[in-house]
């Protein structure tokens, strides 16, 4: 059974930036289009960013310009570099497969102050 950790989350202002990382065990994570998905509190889990196994890359509008996503296939470990963070970008992240199947992590959670 593959389970999910993410990490790197905190507590940042307005126009700073974070790193997080998803550890994935068990194999079959390089064969897997892998995402990052952002739950706000009173709404509902979206997808802001995804990965193909060869690197091709999606971003949610709202996020284009501000995440880069990239994975570690060695490493079984996804990244999202966030860049220039608004207080709308707070929320819980989690890592998952896409469409997502794999049971879900705890998540990071990632606060942005005005």
């Amino acid at each position: 059974q593959v389970q999910l950790v993410e990490s790197g989350g905190g507590l940042v202002q307005a126009g700073g930036s974070l790193r997080l990382s998803c550890a994935a065990s068990g194999n079959s994570f390089s064969a897997r289009i892998m995402g990052w998905y952002r739950q706000a509190p009173g709404k509902q889990r979206e997808l802001v960013s995804s990965i193909s196994p060869a690197g091709r890359v999606n971003n949610a509008d709202s996020v284009k310009g501000r995440f880069t996503i990239t994975r570690d296939n060695a490493k079984n470990t996804l990244y999202l570099q966030m860049n220039s963070l608004k207080p709308e970008d707070s929320g819980v992240y989690y890592c998952n497969t896409v469409p997502s199947f794999l049971p879900w992590g705890q998540g990071t959670q990632v606060t942005v102050s005005s």
